[in-house]
């Protein structure tokens, strides 16, 4: 806590003009959407393609509508939604299945029935069983990592051709007996007589039974992401108002972007038993007068963190076909894309747990050798807008680069008009594992649709860790 304090007395020292600044950010974002084709302008910028490496194209990337948990996918199961997603991604692409090499998804709350996601989902979609399966977790970079972990296998050379993604399923997560009731059913499981068993079943207490249930908690700090968002956004001086406009802002533009067709990577899913789903619906646009009277959620009664201004629980799946460009192109595809430079970064998970965006953004770009304004498109995870606005004041402040990201002026934080600009997580759900691939396509089709030739993909992630991808636009 005192490094928060000292976090917080600084940051509101350093920061330029703290008051007028916020109220200049919050113009920014209400009036980002006005300028947006007037500032993004097609540019010829050099390539990033570099001597002795393949380039890694995407083909294609589609998602199962998001929905809230609870409604309905509430009866089926994560491989049900994976396999949609990968059977979706055929049909758009018409690919010949055998033509892949391998299959990587991302999960973070697993069903113990299916631990390999991918492979039980692979199998259910009609892929054939030669075909290698397996599952990566890393908290909400979940299918970012299954991404990479194609693109390294591309590049090297050992696969031309792979299928990511990510799935999650909040409607129905694994809840456990207590551990005293979990010992004592596998000594029973192994007692021998009938003695024996009645004696366990003897030691069994009433408190034996009491489940134990999972919570979006840091098992280092077991502190919820929520209240490290409510903290966060106390040390950098977030207010209420802001956060509510934030995720106005998201949820309005993710309903004008579902409106004008622009989700074009949202798929049909014919629900069993139920009807088809075509669309995300947690998009509900509101007003800040009905958002500031909910209680906070989760630091009672003076915290800023709300129902309104955080991601939702979602279920959800995603997927991407990832190619080398020479396969791609061979096979007669238009590749949306190039997957260029990526970075991992890791920190403090109490007090920096959701600062991800920070550390990695400037660390992409000097990998890629390109600055903040080569970047035509933001694509970043919104976990809470009080994350978002947290990691925007730190990449403006030169303390905190001096401080901690080891830099001598600040990073600078992105434009608002080429950031999230057709919604975000807060808006269209983050089923944790499946929103990498979302990002990943969304800032692909951005750059198509607005003409620009750099994508900027960065979100933090539970552990405090983070991620950040530069997308180029593939040649038109």
């Amino acid at each position: 806590m005192k490094k928060m304090a000292s976090l917080l007395v600084h940051t509101a020292k350093k920061l330029p003009g703290n008051t007028c600044w916020t109220a200049v950010l919050c113009t920014r974002y209400l009036s980002s959407t006005a300028h947006l084709h007037a500032q993004v302008q097609t540019k010829s910028k050099k390539t990033l393609a570099r001597s002795g490496i393949r380039n890694v194209v995407l083909v294609e990337g589609v998602r199962t509508p998001f929905l809230m948990s609870g409604t309905d996918y509430n009866d089926l199961m994560p491989h049900d939604l994976a396999r949609a997603a990968l059977q979706g991604l055929l049909t758009r692409t018409s690919l010949p299945k055998h033509v892949v090499d391998h299959i990587v998804y991302g999960t973070v709350i697993q069903e113990v029935k299916t631990s390999n996601v991918a492979r039980e989902a692979a199998l259910g979609a009609g892929f054939s069983d030669k075909i290698p399966a397996h599952t990566v977790t890393m908290a909400c970079i979940s299918s970012n990592q299954a991404m990479t972990t194609a693109f390294g296998l591309i590049a090297s050379g050992h696969c031309d051709a792979i299928v990511a993604g990510g799935v999650e399923f909040m409607s129905d997560v694994p809840i456990r007996h207590s551990r005293k009731m979990r010992k004592t059913l596998l000594s029973l499981n192994k007692a021998k007589t009938l003695a024996q068993r009645l004696s366990l079943l003897g030691k069994i207490r009433p408190n034996f039974f009491a489940p134990e249930l999972p919570a979006v908690a840091e098992f280092s700090t077991n502190e919820t992401m929520g209240h490290s968002a409510d903290r966060l956004a106390a040390a950098f001086g977030v207010s209420r108002l802001e956060q509510d406009e934030f995720a106005l802002r998201s949820h309005t533009l993710a309903k004008k972007a579902q409106e004008q067709g622009f989700l074009t990577d949202v798929i049909s899913f014919k629900v069993p038993g139920r009807n088809t789903v075509t669309k995300d619906n947690g998009i509900r646009p509101s007003s800040v007068e009905q958002m500031g009277k909910l209680k906070p959620a989760f630091i009672k009664p003076h915290g800023t963190v709300t129902a309104a201004n955080s991601s939702f629980l979602t279920d959800g799946a995603s997927a991407v076909l990832i190619m080398s460009e020479e396969k791609a192109v061979a096979m007669g595809y238009k590749p949306k894309a190039y997957l260029r430079d990526f970075v991992y970064v890791s920190q403090d998970p109490k007090d920096q747990l959701l600062l991800g965006p920070t550390y990695a953004t400037p660390k992409v770009l000097e990998k890629s050798g390109l600055t903040l304004e080569d970047i035509d498109a933001f694509e970043f995870h919104e976990a809470f807008a009080g994350q978002i606005l947290a990691n925007m004041k730190a990449m403006e402040s030169d303390w905190f680069a001096q401080t901690y990201v080891g830099k001598k002026s600040k990073i600078g934080a992105p434009p608002m008009e080429k950031f999230n600009t057709w919604g975000g997580s807060l808006s269209l759900g983050h089923p944790f594992a499946a929103t990498g691939c979302r990002l990943v396509t969304t800032a692909a089709h951005r750059l198509q649709k607005e003409g620009g030739q750099y994508a900027l993909v960065a979100a933090c992630a539970a552990g405090g860790q983070g991620h950040a991808m530069i997308v180029e636009a593939y040649p038109q």
